[in-house]
C-alpha cells in the first residue's frame, strides 16, 4: 500500500467535505433496493455508508431502526434503550430519525441528559448499570450508537448493542439486516414514525458522562495516577469524548489537559491518513501526527477515535506506540500483579490476528490465553462472566475487568485503555514503551504488517470457506509449518480465513467486507526481511488453496 505524498501533513480545503451537500443527500436520495451495496449490511460494527453513495440515508436508518424495535420485541427487551451518537455530520440526522422510529414504537428512549455526544463505552456502560447482571426477564435494556467510528467525516455509522452491553453478534444482525433490508423493499411502509418534536418531547435523559466519570475509581488506579502527578495530553480528535476528558481531570484532579477541544463535521484540524483521507484513527502514525510533534509537553499523551472505542498512545520517548505493542504491556501490567482483586483464573482474550508477543508475555506470566475471531463480539461472554479479564484487538480496542474482578463495559473503550497508560507510568515509574523495550529483551522483536492483495468475490467467498486441507504447504518462509487454522483455537469459530503458524512467524487472509482484496496480516520474530517473505510465501499459498 503506497502512502500518499501529504500522509501526516496538515488537511487543506480541497481534503474537506461539504457537510451541507452530505446532509442533504441523506435525506433526498433513497437507496435501490436491488443494490447490494445500497443495502443494510452489517458488519463488525454495525451498518456503515455514506449518504453521498446511498449507502447511508434516511431510509436505510428508518427502516434499520424499525427492525431494532421488531428484534428486541420478538426478545422480549421491554426496558429502556439508551442512544448516543458521535460528532460525524450524518450522525445527528440519523439520529433524529432513529428517535422518531422509536418513540413510534412505544420504546423508552434515554439520551444524553447534555444533549451532547456519547462515546460508544459510555453506552455499554449505562447498559450494564441499568441490567445490573441480568441477563434474562422483563426491563432488560440495551442500546445504539449512531457512529462510523475512525472512518472518513463523510461516512455514517450505526450499531446496535442488546442487553449484553457489547456489539451484536451476527445472530442479532443478520435478522435485523434481513428485516430492514425488507422495509426498504416495501418503500418502508411497515415503519412506524412520529414527528421529531413529538419523539425529542418523549423521550427521558441520562448522565452518560457523569455516571461513566464517577466510576472510574473501581476499574483504574487514578490515585497513582495523581500521586505520581503523570502529566497527560488528551486529544478526542474532535469526537465523542471531547467533554469526557476535561471533566476527568476535573471529578479525579488530575494533570490533564484536553490537547484540541475543538469540534468540526469537516475535522479540518486532522493530518491526513497513510492513504491522503481525513481519517479519525488514533493508531495511524500519520492521522496522529499533530499529537505526535507534541510528545515532548507531556508524560503520556493519548488518542481517541470518533466514538472513542479506540485508543493511541504516545510517549516522549518512543512516539506512537504500535497497537499491539501496548496490548502486550497493558497485559503485562493487569495480569502481573496490579489487580490483586481478579480471580487467579482470569484468562487473557486476544483477536487471532493480534501480535504473538501477547502469547509469549502470557506463558511467561502463566495465564492462559484464550484466541477468537477478529471482532470484539467475541469477549462479550468472557468480560460479562469474569472469565476474561481483558479483550483485546490489533485495531486498538480493548476492555478489562472492574478492580474487583467483575463487569466494567462489553464493548472496547479506547478512555479506559487511554488512562491505563498513564496508571502505568504513576505506578511503576516506566512508560508503556519503556516496558515494551523490557519484553522485547526477554521474548524478542517482532515485526508485524498488515497489507492487501487483490480478490474477486468469488475469491474472497471461497477464502471465507477454506478448511485446513486446503493448504498443501508444508512450509512457510523456511520454516515448518505448524498449525493450519480455519477454526480460531480459543473457541472453535470459525475465523473467515485462514492462519498459518511457524514456530517463529505466522500470516493470517481474511477476505474485506468492503473491498475486493483480502487482508493479508503477518508477523515474524526474525526481523522485517523475514516477515517480508512470510507476506510473500502467504499470498502464494492463498492462490494455490483458491484454485
Amino acid at each position: 500500500m503506497a502512502t500518499h505524498e501529504r500522509a501526516g501533513q496538515p488537511a487543506r480545503t480541497e481534503d474537506l467535505v461539504d457537510v451541507s451537500h452530505l446532509v442533504t443527500a441523506y435525506f433526498d436520495l433513497e437507496p435501490d433496493p436491488d443494490d447490494v451495496t445500497q443495502q443494510v449490511a452489517f458488519g463488525t460494527s454495525g451498518h456503515r455508508g455514506t449518504s453521498l453513495t446511498t449507502s447511508f440515508n434516511e431510509v436505510h436508518i428508518a427502516a434499520t431502526t424499525q427492525a431494532i424495535c421488531d428484534y428486541r420485541r420478538e426478545q422480549g427487551y421491554d426496558g429502556p434503550l439508551f442512544i448516543g451518537r458521535d460528532t460525524h455530520a450524518l450522525s445527528e440526522p440519523a439520529w433524529a430519525t432513529a428517535l422518531e422510529v422509536l418513540v413510534a414504537n412505544d420504546v423508552t428512549v434515554l439520551v444524553d441528559d447534555r444533549d451532547g455526544y456519547t462515546p460508544t463505552p459510555a453506552v455499554s456502560h449505562a447498559i450494564l448499570r441499568a441490567n445490573q447482571g441480568r441477563t434474562t426477564g422483563a426491563g432488560l435494556a440495551d442500546g445504539i450508537v449512531v457512529t462510523p467510528s475512525h472512518n472518513p467525516p463523510q461516512d455514517g455509522g450505526f450499531k446496535y448493542n442488546p442487553p449484553h452491553g457489547g456489539p451484536a453478534d451476527s445472530d442479532a444482525t443478520s435478522v435485523i439486516a434481513a428485516r430492514a433490508n425488507e422495509l426498504i423493499r416495501g418503500n418502508i411502509a411497515g415503519v412506524r414514525r412520529v414527528s421529531f418534536a413529538k419523539a425529542r418531547a418523549a423521550v427521558g435523559s441520562y448522565d452518560f458522562l457523569g455516571t461513566y466519570v464517577d466510576d472510574l475509581p473501581s476499574v483504574l488506579d487514578l490515585d497513582a495516577i495523581r500521586d505520581a502527578g503523570v502529566r497527560i495530553g488528551a486529544d478526542p480528535l474532535g469526537g465523542a469524548s471531547v467533554a469526557y476528558w476535561g471533566e476527568i481531570a476535573e471529578r479525579h484532579r488530575l494533570d490533564l489537559s484536553v490537547v484540541n477541544p475543538l469540534v468540526d463535521p469537516t475535522w479540518r484540524f486532522m493530518t491526513l491518513d497513510w492513504d491522503g483521507k481525513i481519517r479519525m484513527d488514533c493508531s495511524s502514525p500519520h492521522a496522529m501526527a499533530s499529537l505526535v510533534r507534541r510528545k515532548d509537553e507531556y508524560d503520556i499523551a493519548t488518542g481517541n477515535d470518533a466514538d472513542a472505542d479506540r485508543h493511541g498512545i504516545v510517549t516522549p520517548d518512543a512516539g506512537l506506540m504500535n497497537p499491539n505493542h501496548f496490548l502486550a504491556v497493558a497485559i503485562a501490567h493487569l495480569f502481573g500483579g496490579a489487580r490483586p482483586g481478579w480471580s487467579e483464573d482470569t484468562r487473557i482474550g486476544k483477536t487471532l490476528v493480534s501480535s504473538s508477543m501477547i502469547d509469549r508475555v502470557a506463558e511467561s506470566i502463566g495465564k492462559p490465553l484464550v484466541e477468537v475471531p477478529v471482532g470484539f463480539k467475541w469477549f462479550v461472554p468472557g468480560l460479562m462472566d469474569g472469565s476474561f479479564g481483558f479483550g483485546g484487538e490489533e485495531s486498538a480496542g480493548a476492555s478489562f475487568l472492574r478492580r474487583d474482578g467483575s463487569t466494567w463495559t462489553t464493548d472496547k473503550d479506547g478512555i479506559l485503555l487511554a488512562l491505563l497508560a498513564s496508571e502505568i507510568l504513576g505506578a511503576t515509574g516506566r512508560t508503556p514503551s519503556q516496558h515494551y523495550a523490557e519484553l522485547v529483551a526477554q521474548h524478542g522483536d517482532p515485526a508485524y504488517a498488515r497489507i492487501d492483495a487483490p480478490a474477486s468475490r468469488e475469491e474472497k467467498a471461497k477464502l471465507s470457506a477454506l478448511s485446513p486441507d486446503d493448504v498443501t504447504a508444508t512450509t512457510l518462509a523456511g520454516e515448518e509449518i505448524t498449525a493450519r487454522l480455519t477454526e480460531a483455537p480459543g473457541n472453535g469459530a470459525k475465523v473467515g480465513g485462514l492462519k498459518v503458524t511457524t514456530e517463529s512467524a505466522w500470516f493470517a487472509a481474511r477476505p474485506s467486507g468492503t473491498e475486493d482484496v483480502y487482508k493479508i496480516y503477518a508477523e515474524s520474530f526474525r526481523g522485517p526481511e523475514h516477515l517480508a517473505q512470510v507476506q510473500e510465501e502467504a499470498r502464494e499459498v492463498v492462490t494455490t488453496a483458491l484454485k
